[in-house]
């Protein structure tokens, strides 16, 4: 019987490209493939026919052979469903395809892993946060090994060639009617065979240190801020680029202020008879002691607010409030001298009305209003 055209077997024109060649072959190969139908002789027959197109097709001097003689041309060169150096060609396309997924192309060198990141917590205090500082840190990591320079090798040797991935890090088996990459089970994908490991990584090429390193802090971090240090995490193996460090930052509480964004609150205690008749006080700031007057009638609460007396944004795009809260100190362990002067002093309040204490008649009048509610 004759045979068929090759182009009418994979369904495409004369002119077709390399990649609609392939694409064809995939499509068609997969729809007559034996495994996908068992028992079916008329399958097997066109699975045959679409290699030998593909075997023919797929070569670029065959296919020239083919274009000028027909199958004349290449009599006999497609049968089989070899290719040039042997090999199935079914396979070598879907190798293709899962090469891609499982790490790396045909032929490719699998690549070294890069080094792991490290996060180190640093903790400051509020000054150190706030106005930036530069820290020494001691970080343990694996390093390149200084004896082998990270090659895993005993001095004076190579690392060799793996024999079973040849290299590339990666083997490919078959399963079925596809062709599976993974990592190459004798150097495990690293594409290399240590004969004589170095004695002091142990073949590794990295080591266990300490290193000391300097990391600037920015003004104005605040808890949860990482800083990055690019290349100082642990080693890559097989000389792959190193990972990075990222220094999270930790604010210890303050004795004296708590922080809100970019702001800071100072709970600030207040004598009675300061905050009666008013007067100036000296209030803490991270930059020194400024001075804050407080006006007559001051009640326990109230906030004053010192403008740019709080933490510069780490942004760069300003700096906070300092929030002075008054808390009125009442006067403990009087002696009984100093209380009858109270006793005096509240006798001439009561004299007064409601002109002393404007907010305690207010509060009675809410809580009246309050009961008479309930009561009807």
């Amino acid at each position: 019987m004759a045979k068929r055209d090759y182009y009418e077997v994979l369904g495409v024109s004369r002119g077709a490209g390399e990649a609609e060649i392939k694409k064809a072959y995939r499509r068609a190969a997969m729809k007559y493939h034996p495994d996908r139908n068992p028992g079916d002789e008329a399958a097997a027959e066109q699975f045959k026919e679409i290699q030998e197109a593909y075997a023919v097709l797929s070569d670029d001097q065959k296919r020239a052979a083919y274009d000028r003689f027909g199958h004349a041309g290449v009599d006999g060169a497609g049968m089989g469903g070899g290719r040039p150096g042997g090999g199935d060609p079914f396979s070598d396309i879907f190798g293709d395809v899962f090469g891609d997924i499982f790490g790396g192309g045909r032929g490719g060198r699998r690549q070294a892993a890069r080094g792991a990141d490290l996060r180190y917590i640093l903790e400051l205090t509020l000054e150190e946060a706030a106005h930036g500082s530069e820290q020494k840190i001691r970080v343990p990591s694996a390093q390149p090994c200084e004896s082998c320079e990270g090659s895993g090798a005993e001095p004076g040797t190579k690392p060799e060639t793996c024999p079973t991935c040849g290299g590339h890090g990666d083997v490919r088996i078959q399963q079925g009617i596809f062709s599976i990459q993974q990592p190459c089970p004798q150097c495990r994908g690293s594409g290399r065979i240590v004969g004589s490991p170095c004695g002091s990584c142990q073949g590794q090429g990295r080591v266990q240190r300490e290193k000391t390193l300097s990391v600037k802090i920015p003004a104005g971090v605040d808890t949860g801020d990482r800083i990055r240090v690019a290349g100082e995490g642990e080693a890559g193996h097989n000389g792959a680029p190193s990972g990075d460090l990222y220094v999270q930052v930790k604010v210890r509480p303050h004795e004296l202020f708590e922080r809100e964004g970019n702001n800071l609150i100072c709970q600030m205690p207040v004598a009675f008879a300061t905050a009666a008749l008013g007067g100036e006080l000296e209030v803490p700031t991270l930059d020194g002691r400024v001075s804050l007057k407080i006006p007559e009638g001051t009640q326990s609460g109230r906030v004053f607010r010192l403008r740019d007396k709080g933490v510069r944004s780490v942004h760069g795009d300003g700096q906070g409030d300092l929030m002075v809260m008054v808390q009125v100190e009442t006067p403990v362990k009087l002696t009984t001298e100093q209380k009858d002067l109270l006793r005096q002093f509240e006798a001439t309040l009561d004299q007064g009305g409601d002109r002393h204490s404007p907010r305690t008649r207010s509060w009675l009048d809410g809580v009246r209003a309050f009961f008479d509610k309930l009561a009807s």
